[in-house]
């Protein structure tokens, strides 16, 4: 892939409100989520997969729920989540954007 300009980008729209783009290797990937259907009253239902995870919170505000553990986190908090927990979030604010990294690469993204 080599560059990936944010401007040249296609969004892809996983949900009404919420779009990503993304970049990978053949073991790592790299999602920028952007979040604009906040604030949410309950968090989103987990979910789990396989891969390595971690986020990095560049704006907004969200309750990052890891296994039965819900945390606030706002900009420049960072959370990893292992293979297999259930995990989700809940939007505080009216948007937010994410930077998600996984290892492996999310094989159902690109479909």
């Amino acid at each position: 892939m080599g560059i990936l300009k944010s401007s040249e980008v296609g969004l892809t729209h996983i949900a009404e409100g919420r779009s990503r783009y993304l970049a990978h290797l053949s073991n790592l990937m790299v999602v920028v989520i952007d979040f604009n259907d906040g604030p949410m009253s309950q968090p989103d239902p987990p979910h789990s997969h396989p891969h390595e995870q971690i986020s990095y919170v560049v704006s907004g505000e969200v309750n990052v729920v890891l296994g039965n553990e819900m945390t606030r986190l706002g900009p420049g908090d960072i959370f990893t989540v292992p293979p297999n927990l259930p995990h989700c979030i809940q939007l505080l604010s009216k948007s937010a954007r994410l930077v998600d990294t996984f290892s492996p690469i999310r094989e159902d993204f690109l479909k």
